[in-house]
Parts: C-alpha cells; structure tokens; sequence
C-alpha cells in the first residue's frame, strides 16, 4: 500500500525518466498484483491515457505497454468498454511513422534495389521441422505456430517503438471487443485512408491491418469498396504506403479468396506480381510475403494463372538482393504447396528448376542459405513428382552427405568438446526434410538412389539424437521410406521399432506425432509380422488417444495407427476396443476421405467383428464416424453395413 502511496504521488512527476518508471511498475502490478489496482482502475485507466500521449516518446511506449497488459486479463473488457471512445484514437494517432523512424527507414529513398545488403540487414531463420498432418474438409492446412502474420511491418528497426506497441495493442483489443470496436474506429478510418498527407494515409492501412482478424466479420459489408481502394494504394508513389498496403492485403486474404476470382483474386494477384519486382527492396519483401499468404488462402485457384506467377518469381532471381532472395524461396516453396501436381509440367519445371539449380551449386554445405533454398526444393520436388527426376540424383546424394557430415562432427564433439565446435544440426534436420520430400514427389523412383547409400544407417543414429526436431525430421523420413521403396526399410524395422515406441512420449508432440504416423504406415507393410511389435507400441498409443488437450493432429494421427494396427492384427488389437472406440471416433470425424483414414476404418470394422462387446456401449460415436465418410469404397460399405 505505502509503494502504491508513493507510486501514485510521483505520477505527475516533471522528470520524464521518473513517469516512465511509473508507468513500467503500474504495467508489473497489472501481471502480478491486479486485486491491488482494481479499486484504483478508473484513474490508472485515465492516467494512463495522459500518458500514452506524452510528449517524451519512452513515457509514451512504456504507458502503451499497459494496454497490450491489460488486453491479456480476463477483466480487459469491464474495465475498458466505457473508455474506447478515448483510448482508440490515442493509439490510432500513436500508429504514425515518427521523423526518426522515417530517417531510420530511410523513408525518402524510393529506390534501393541494387544496393546490396549488410549481414545485419538478414535476420536468423529457423527452420520449422517436417510435420505429418491430416488434410481436413475445410481443405486449408490450419496452422497454428503460424507467424508470418505479425506485426512485424518495419523489422529492420528492430527496436520496439510506439508505433509498433500501438498497433499490437489495437490487434489483440480488436480480438477482445471484436466488432464492438468498429464504432470507434470506422470514422478514424475515413479520414486516414484517404488523407493527402502519406504518414497519415500510411497509419490508417496500418490500423486497417491490426483489426483484420479481430473485426473481420463486422468489416464483411466494408470490403468490396476498401479492398479496390487498397490495390490502388499498391502503386502509390511512396515506397513505405506500397509495403504497409502489401501487408494489410494478406490479412484480407482470406476474404478475397472467397469472393468470384475475377472480382479481387486476379487484380490483386496482378498488382502484388508488379510489387514483387518493385525497385524498392523493402516493397519487394512485403509483396513476396503477402504474396506468399495469397498463395496459401488460394492454393489451387492459382492454376490458371501459373505461368504468369513463374515468370514474375524467376525474374525476381536476377533482380534480388541477398535477404529477399531468402523470401523468395519461401514464396516459392508455398506455390508448391499450394497447386501440387499441377506444377508438373514440363514448360514450368524449365522456368523454375534452372534458377533453383544454379542457386543450389553455388552455396557451399557450410552456407546457412541452404535452409530455405532446401525447404523450397523440399516442396517442389513433393510437387513436381516424377517431373523432379532429372534433378534427383545430386540432390538426394548432398542431403545424404549433409547428414552424414553433421553426424561426424558430433561425434568428434561428443569425444572432445574442447577440440572440436559442436555442429550446427539444423544442416542435418533440413536434409532430412528434403530427402522427405524427394520420397514423397518420386514414390518408387527413389528406390534406386536408397539401396546405393547408407542413408538408412545414418537415419538409425539420427532417430537417436538427443535434440527433438532432429528425431521428428528423422521419423517423418522413415514413414516416407516405408510408403516409397519398403523392401530397403524392412530389413531394420527390428531395430526401429523399439526407438520408435520409447518416442510416443506426448511430451514432445511432434515427435511423438511422426513417430505415430511412421508406426501405421510401417503396419500396412508389415500385415501380420507387425504381431511380434505389437505390444511395443499399443498401451502408450491408447494412453496418448485418451489424453486430454491432446493436439488435434496427433490424435488423428493416433487413431489412424491404432486402426492401421487393429486392420493388420486385430486379435491383438481388439481386446482394447473398449479403451479407445469413443475418442478414436470422435477425432476421425472430420478428415476427408484418403487411404489413411480408409485403412484405420476397415481396422475398427475388423477389430469391432472379433470383439463386438467393445463398441456396444459407444456404438453412437462409431455411427457418426462412418457418417463423416462422403464416398467409401464399396466393400468398405458393405463392412459398415455388417457392423451395423
């Protein structure tokens, strides 16, 4: 009490450094003792407000921090719902560029394509491992780490600064209040976007993109004019409204995906291409990066228009710098994911793979740069499928070279750390993705490069790793092996499985995600020979079904092994049918119709025939999981109809 006292009374302090203080304790107070500021909330609120608006911009940033604060407690709403009015336009006005941000976004320079990077221009990448997921009816891939999204429209000031907490403050108060928001900031909008002053104009495309996802539904009936408006915007003649507008785009995406592909789709696609070879670096990063967001929304609706985006990516190869370069991969990469197959053809592979290739020989193994350029080719060899042959060859023997080397320079550091560095694995992790996709894009035509490499081996010690993504990349791999070429895998399954069942340890998800998937793919090849593994895996995969808050994909993909099992040995499987029938029919529901889930099915039909008393009472849920079948194949209906 006697600090809150004292706190209180050093508020209107003339020292700026001392209000900062104040601002940074009451933010601290809010996160640990909030029971001790709610009888004073309604002046902290209004003081607050005072302060975000103070002249000395680190008072200002430190107070901004207390609505980001107050936005995460279950109280946000209560307490501010009656000051809207007052704190919306104060963080709205704290959204423009300052003087010194401009100057140090070299805010006047229109055109800087060929000046080459600094080292501290390129931010560290991190590889995201290779994850087995089930599609979905929605047909989108969810994913929830995604980050490509935040607010991160100016990162080479990598300081936080008031314009940056304000809008972070409007996004997550956006997602609180959702559309009771709009009031307050609709007539703001009117003004900003179409303000002669770019700083101005620049602020309220910034604001526009903030509440995209909070307000989404309210700013529905908004779009159809806003939308045009914010392609026009993509030609403006300052670099930093082309880039913000960019950004803004690819928060709508979603909804301009939904709409006739003439209306928006094809204009917007059109002018983010052009914004890809602006001759403004930063421009060209926020359009491959919206671009690449589109790409995601749209997946195949892209197709008509191929020829056109591939043009517009290879010319960007000649035209980059070294840190968009590393954007444009990931642009790249995610075209591939998002029109598979149709990328297989052979005018598109001549445009695309020369430039890859030319890339991929000039980077040394030692060269961070292969992260990217290896998760790109990841995707565009799953893509390309047999098309991906002739390039196949030196690409699959580096990644297996990339493996072994990193596998050898730990060992010389696990014998003598003080001699030798301990390697860097994410080498090893994105070669091992690689090889994934290799083995998915060429099926069969992989066999021949398997039996002439050790890459078995390496995987054995590579499933043994002590850090998780490397076991994760590692298992991914081997259940891509075992659907490609099976005749080089089986000979080691005996010592696989053993590993494989010590990793169904929810404590590491996507480990024990992969290692799951590899387990039921491994079953459909084994047929009865998976008896003698059985009892290896099965008690921690029903233990895993039954947990709760268990991430969807693992239990899908948990139910698909437990199936894949009871459909290979179901006088193994069965007698548990009690155990798992309930959560196993509720987490396959919603998977679209595939081999996989076809597999899991005709288990549960054959374990429900040697064990029909372990379905009897949750014969419900089983009933609304062959509901969520759209078009099984006959005898499989027939299995159904005996069930029943």
């Amino acid at each position: 009490n006697t600090f809150q006292q004292n706190l209180f009374a050093l508020a209107g302090d003339e020292e700026p450094e001392v209000r900062k203080n104040v601002c940074r304790a009451l933010v601290m107070l809010l996160e640990v003792r909030m029971d001790r500021l709610l009888p004073h909330m309604i002046s902290i609120v209004e003081y607050m407000l005072q302060r975000t608006q103070d002249q000395d911009e680190n008072v200002a940033l430190e107070a901004c921090e207390f609505w980001l604060t107050l936005a995460e407690q279950p109280i946000c709403k209560d307490v501010l719902c009656r000051h809207l009015a007052k704190l919306i336009p104060v963080l709205v006005n704290g959204m423009k560029y300052s003087e010194i941000d401009i100057i140090l976004l070299k805010g006047d320079v229109e055109e800087d394509e060929a000046i080459p990077d600094s080292e501290q221009d390129i931010r560290p990448r991190f590889h995201r491992s290779r994850t087995v997921a089930q599609p979905h009816e929605e047909d989108r891939i969810e994913d929830d780490d995604d980050d490509d999204n935040d607010l991160d429209d100016d990162d080479t000031i990598s300081d936080w600064n008031l314009r940056k907490c304000s809008a972070a403050a409007l996004d997550v108060l956006a997602n609180v209040f959702r559309d009771e928001l709009l009031p307050h900031i609709l007539p703001l909008l009117k003004e900003l976007l179409f303000h002669p002053e770019w700083v101005v104009k620049e602020s309220g495309i910034l604001v526009l993109g903030a509440i995209a996802e909070g307000c989404m539904q309210g700013m529905i009936p908004y779009l159809p004019e806003l939308i045009p408006h914010l392609i026009q915007c993509l030609s403006n003649k300052k670099a930093l409204v082309r880039s913000i507008t960019c950004w803004t785009l690819s928060r709508y995406a979603h909804w301009v995906v939904s709409q006739p592909p003439d209306t928006y789709l094809k204009p917007l696609m059109t002018e983010l291409l052009k914004r890809i070879l602006d001759s403004n670096k930063r421009v060209q990063e926020a359009a491959c990066s919206a671009f690449a967001t589109l790409e995601e929304e749209a997946c195949t609706e892209l197709v008509p228009y191929l020829a056109y985006i591939l043009d517009t990516l290879v010319f960007a190869f000649s035209k980059y710098q070294h840190k968009n370069l590393l954007i444009l991969y990931d642009a790249i990469g995610t075209l591939a994911d998002s029109v598979g197959h149709h990328l297989n053809k052979p005018e598109y592979i001549q445009m695309l793979m020369p430039p890859l290739i030319q890339k991929w020989n000039m980077l040394k193994d030692e060269d961070k740069d292969l992260f990217p350029l290896l998760e790109c080719l990841s995707s565009v060899a799953t893509a390309l499928q047999s098309g991906f042959l002739p390039y196949c060859e030196p690409v699959y023997q580096r990644c297996v070279n990339l493996v072994q080397k990193t596998l050898a320079q730990a060992m010389l550091h696990n014998a003598q750390p003080d001699q030798y560095e301990a390697p860097d694995k994410d080498f090893m992790i994105v070669a091992l993705d690689l090889l994934s996709g290799l083995a998915e894009g060429l099926g069969g035509n992989i066999e021949q490069l398997v039996a002439c490499s050790n890459i078995l081996t390496l995987m054995y010690q590579c499933m043994q790793d002590k850090m998780p993504e490397v076991r994760q990349s590692s298992f991914a791999l081997l259940g891509d092996l075992t659907k490609a070429c099976f005749q080089h895998v089986k000979p080691c399954i005996a010592d696989f499985m053993p590993i494989l069942g010590t990793n169904l340890n929810p404590e590491f998800i996507s480990v024990c995600n992969n290692a799951t998937w590899a387990i039921g793919e491994i079953s459909i090849q084994m047929g009865i020979e998976m008896q003698h593994y059985i009892p290896m895996v099965l008690h921690q995969l029903v233990e895993i079904i039954n947990r709760p808050n268990t991430p969807k994909t693992l239990l899908e993909n948990t139910a698909i092994t437990i199936g894949r099992l009871g459909y290979v040995c179901p006088q193994e499987v069965a007698p548990m049918l009690q155990q798992f029938i309930r959560p196993w029919c509720t987490s396959l529901r919603n998977i679209r119709d595939n081999e996989e889930k076809d597999s899991a099915f005709r288990g549960i039909c054959t374990m429900i025939s040697v064990n029909p008393s372990g379905v009897v009472q949750d014969f419900i849920f089983f009933c609304d999981a062959v509901a969520s079948w759209i078009n099984p194949k006959d005898d499989l209906r027939d299995m159904f109809c005996k069930v029943m």
